[in-house]
């Protein structure tokens, strides 16, 4: 059986992407895949390298 790797995410979006509830910077977390918004403490999820830019899926950062 063949092990399915996640499609990697394309760090060169960080730099058109921001933060849908604050307008400001993301950072990437590639351990947790996703883009955190430190203003807004909120972190939105990459899934199949593409990121949720959605507040109601965003996680709320502790």
């Amino acid at each position: 059986m063949s092990e399915t790797k996640p499609v990697a995410f394309d760090r060169r979006m960080l730099e058109a992407l921001v933060c849908p509830k604050t307008q400001g910077t993301l950072e990437y977390d590639a351990e947790a895949q996703e883009l955190r918004s430190k203003a807004a403490n909120l972190a939105f999820p990459i899934r199949n390298g593409i990121p949720v830019m959605l507040v109601d899926e965003a996680r709320v950062m502790e």
